[in-house]
């Protein structure tokens, strides 16, 4: 048993029966453990989301649920910290649960049976995707990993690792994750295996059809070039499921001090613990190929049509991150929870759910949306969390368009309040000038950070300037009363700042 000299216990499966009693951890036999699903994107979400609900399945159910344990694969340079963090801990990990009286709830979760970093070994990768004990492939690439162009809708093929694998013949080593998705389908219909279920878990509109249409886009692309070989695409638009899903739980990025106080409290040195909000919630279409999980046995809600939800979720939850990060951000704050607990901000963000987000949803079944509204405050309000504003602020230009910008288009088509939405859009154009209201640098993060910047710093002599990109905007730059309120604020906000906007408007 390895302890460190200070008493704190190294985590690992060997030491798990060392840890204190307080802190919940696997009462299965993980040894039985054998892969059902392989999951790409391995970050904090996936672990204080999905694989918290298997680890919870298979602690309730261990005689028939042992055989959908996860294999994490990660693609990206960066996931080579999760590789190592994961061989040292014997793919365990801890989820602390923060409340939001201060009490912290630690807990061991041991879903995760391996972690394969697809540059040391693509065909390892590919092996386990073609297990046939493997039945669903599950997805957290972010909203910009599916590749979408957002004015037509359409597969954008641009990205550097998809060319590559485009471009390539079969038998290959991909680069990307669409790329090791298609050549193990390829090689499950070569081989007479059912192929797996690829079941997306990120913040998009419709997220499994989106998957599902880029993933075929995609495959028809490398079919093209492929004249030789039998035609993909259209096989898996017949045999293969992309469901939708609705995912929630505030996950802000694990920092050191985390890491500190999960070893100085309970003891354990966990190389990458996850942190969470106390809420979580997972709708989830019944639309898979070969089986899956009862994960309703452990809350999840398992629904014929998950849009509704989506888009709740979409346009409440998250358009409302964005409502309050970049203006709380300009107004001198860093965290979400100092946003939400300011009455001015709070009133901002009620009156932008409740009169321009929630007028776009269609009816959702069992939610009562102003119970719903409260608690998203309650959330955002949660002091432990921590959630920061950089992070928030992190990647608008995958964000707005698909968060806020369909609630501005509905809203101008149905004749609704669009004075909020357009401070938001008017906040992120601030924002992305790179310096704050007491001309402290701000660091933009987006992978569009220099076209985005380009456009913000234009915007005194052109105050359109940032809403030009129809790839994020579409034709909002053509519509009168959008652009009306957009100047405006935007004038304001160089003016009088952020807070000085909000207290001097009347949003009746």
């Amino acid at each position: 048993m390895s302890t460190p000299s200070s008493g704190r216990v190294a985590l690992s499966q060997e030491t798990l029966a060392a840890l204190p009693d307080e802190v919940a951890r696997p009462t299965y036999d993980r040894s039985a453990l054998r892969p059902g699903i392989v999951h790409f994107g391995v970050g904090g979400f996936h672990r204080a989301h999905q694989a918290m609900y298997l680890d919870t399945l298979m602690s309730e159910r261990p005689e028939d649920t042992l055989d959908w344990s996860i294999v994490g694969v990660g693609t990206m340079p960066g996931d080579a910290r999760m590789r190592d963090a994961m061989a040292a801990q014997d793919c365990l990990f801890t989820m602390v649960v923060k409340h939001p009286d201060g009490r912290l709830e630690p807990r061991v979760l041991g879903a995760m049976s391996a972690y394969l970093f697809a540059p040391d070994d693509p065909e390892a990768v590919l092996t386990q995707l073609t297990d046939e004990g493997v039945r669903i492939v599950s997805l957290t690439i972010t909203e910009g990993g599916y590749h979408v162009n957002q004015v037509t809708g359409e597969f954008d093929p641009s990205d550097e690792a998809l060319q590559a694998d485009i471009a390539s013949q079969p038998g290959e080593a991909p680069r990307s994750a669409f790329g090791f998705i298609t050549e193990a389908l390829r090689r499950r219909r070569e081989a007479g295996t059912e192929p797996f279920t690829v079941m997306s878990c990120d913040n998009l509109p419709g997220n499994g059809d989106v998957a599902g249409k880029m993933l075929t886009s995609f495959a028809r692309m490398q079919d093209e070039k492929r004249p030789d070989a039998e035609p993909l695409a259209d096989w898996m638009g017949e045999h293969v499921q992309f469901p939708n899903s609705m995912v929630d739980r505030i996950t802000p990025v694990t920092t050191q001090e985390d890491i500190d106080a999960l070893a100085e409290r309970f003891g354990i040195d966990d190389a990458w613990p996850v942190v969470c909000e106390p809420f979580t919630q997972w709708v989830l279409e019944d639309h898979f190929t070969a089986g899956r999980p009862e994960v309703e046995a452990v809350g999840v809600q398992v629904v014929d049509d998950v849009v509704p939800y989506e888009l709740m979720k979409l346009r409440l939850l998250n358009a409302s991150h964005q409502a309050l990060c970049y203006l709380g951000y300009l107004a001198g704050y860093r965290y979400a929870h100092e946003v939400a607990q300011d009455p001015l901000f709070v009133d901002f963000l009620l009156g932008y759910m409740e009169h321009e987000g929630s007028p776009t949803l269609p009816e959702v079944p069992d939610v009562d949306l102003a119970d719903y509204r409260t608690t998203l405050i309650e959330r955002f309000a949660n002091p432990e969390v921590r959630d920061t504003l950089a992070r928030l602020c992190a990647e608008s230009s995958d964000r707005i368009p698909k968060w806020l910008v369909p609630v501005i288009r509905h809203n101008l088509e149905h004749d609704g309040q669009i004075e909020r939405s357009a401070l938001v859009v008017a906040s992120w154009a601030r924002y992305a000038e790179g310096v704050d209201e007491e001309g402290e640098p701000i660091e933009v993060v987006d992978r569009y950070k220099d076209k985005v910047m380009a456009a913000a710093a234009r915007q005194d002599e052109e105050p359109l300037a940032f809403l030009e990109d129809e790839t994020f905007f579409g034709d909002l730059r053509e519509q009168e009363r959008f652009t009306t309120a957009y100047r405006h604020f935007l004038q304001r906000l160089h003016e009088v700042g952020s807070r000085a906007t909000l207290e001097g408007h009347d949003w009746s």
